[in-house]
């Protein structure tokens, strides 16, 4: 087992403190906004080694990848980690945003690649060849968009708009009328939906002026329906003015989650973290398609070939109990799963109480709350609040246990561990 010393992103839209408080440390003073726990080489976690020194941890599964994954995960996902941890901290909204399937990032890769655009250059799609299915599990209340409602209910949703669009003396936008009679209209629900999208995300001046009245008239609005969406599109609205990802979100579920909950994201679904803390879980990627709320760039040929346009339910995980009591959320997804472990505070750490770490090969495990010892038969690693740990395949089995002195907390020990999904 190797302790693990990891990337914090500061991007703007992060929390200064969120972070900090989970982990029980004073604030940098930054935005705080991902934690980067894993192999991704653009934020490499580094392992601490028995000598002191540290080396990337993309580096140490390259020299022995049989040894650090396992044999099953070197066959099915090659000779690097596939899945990368995140704590993630918004106190702002993220993109509106869609990850490609393994052939589109592949396929994307190559083609930029072939294209001699740099790996870090603003108007770059796809960092890498890989997918970016993922889960999210929510510390806090957490507030997100997530995929298409159904179109005969965002149409309900821009008439309530009309409504306030024309209660407050403006004249009925032509474009608002074209898109509820579109939404309402015969063609296929994923025609409706793409016709709609299609005809938000590509602008034009009276894309500008529709969410230029409808701004207006809904910040003194009292709407007898739809008030959290609505809410959410005033508050936008003002962050981002004139971007037409602010009308778009009307279109999509809106979620808000508490803690313990979680949803999971396959590709194509479209999508926008708003606020709140949460441990992110997803296939080792950084690949992202956006589509508005955003300075950043937006390529929207490349996000409609993305985007599936398709209605369903927001995707909910539900935590599944094994036979050893362990606590398991797995999304239907091949390349990770996560397992919440708690410990109560009266634990007397004698077995009755230690919780064995799922390990399907490689794990990684980040404590939360309290301390624990991550003990295996080659040894133990003590984790505080905000220490991490790898797991090498050939470390199982492992079991964590609660730390029970003086400078473990009276409240117990939440951690959380990824691994290869065990379906």
């Amino acid at each position: 087992m190797y302790k693990l010393e990891n990337t914090l992103r500061p991007y703007a839209w992060g929390s200064t403190t969120a972070i900090a408080q989970l982990f029980g440390r004073e604030p940098s003073g930054r935005p705080e906004a991902e934690l980067w726990l894993g192999a991704h080489p653009d934020s490499p976690s580094q392992v601490v080694l028995p000598d002191g020194s540290s080396e990337p941890l993309d580096r140490l599964i390259a020299t022995n990848p049989s040894v650090a994954l396992g044999p099953d995960c070197v066959e099915s996902f090659g000779d690097s980690l596939p899945f990368l941890v995140k704590v993630l901290a918004a106190d702002a909204p993220l993109s509106l945003q869609v990850h490609p399937t393994q052939e589109q990032a592949r396929r994307g890769f190559q083609d930029e690649e072939a294209a001699g655009i740099p790996r870090d250059a603003g108007n770059r799609n796809y960092k890498d060849a890989n997918h970016k299915p993922e889960m999210l599990f929510a510390l806090t209340p957490f507030e997100a968009l997530c995929g298409f409602r159904e179109p005969a209910e965002s149409a309900q949703l821009l008439i309530e708009v009309r409504a306030a669009i024309t209660g407050a003396g403006g004249s009925e936008p032509e474009l608002l009328t074209r898109l509820i009679d579109v939404l309402n209209g015969p063609l296929p629900e994923p025609e409706r939906l793409e016709q709609a999208f299609d005809r938000l995300i590509n602008g034009g001046d009276d894309v500008g002026s529709l969410l230029e009245a409808a701004a207006a008239a809904l910040e003194d609005h009292r709407p007898g329906k739809f008030t959290l969406e609505l809410g959410t599109a005033v508050e936008l609205a003002r962050q981002y003015p004139g971007d037409p990802g602010v009308l778009i979100t009307l279109l999509l579920n809106r979620l808000s989650l508490q803690p313990g909950e979680a949803v999971y994201l396959p590709a194509g679904n479209i999508h926008a973290y708003l606020n709140g803390l949460g441990v992110e879980v997803m296939a080792s990627s950084d690949n992202v398609l956006r589509g508005g709320l955003t300075p950043k760039h937006v390529d929207v040929p490349e996000l409609m070939k993305t985007v599936e346009f398709a209605t369903a339910a927001v995707p909910e995980l539900v935590a599944e109990r094994t036979g050893l009591g362990q606590e398991v959320y797995r999304p239907p997804f091949q390349e990770f799963q996560l397992q919440r472990i708690e410990i109560p505070a009266d634990s007397t750490s004698m077995a009755a109480d230690d919780i064995p770490v799922v390990q399907n090969g490689p794990a990684i495990v980040l404590a939360v709350r309290g301390s624990i010892v991550l003990d295996s038969p080659h040894g133990d690693l003590r984790l505080e609040p905000g220490g991490s740990a790898f797991l090498p395949a050939d470390e199982a089995p492992v079991m964590a246990k609660l730390v029970n002195d003086q400078g473990a907390g009276p409240s117990g020990a939440l951690a959380f561990a990824v691994t290869i999904s065990t379906r």
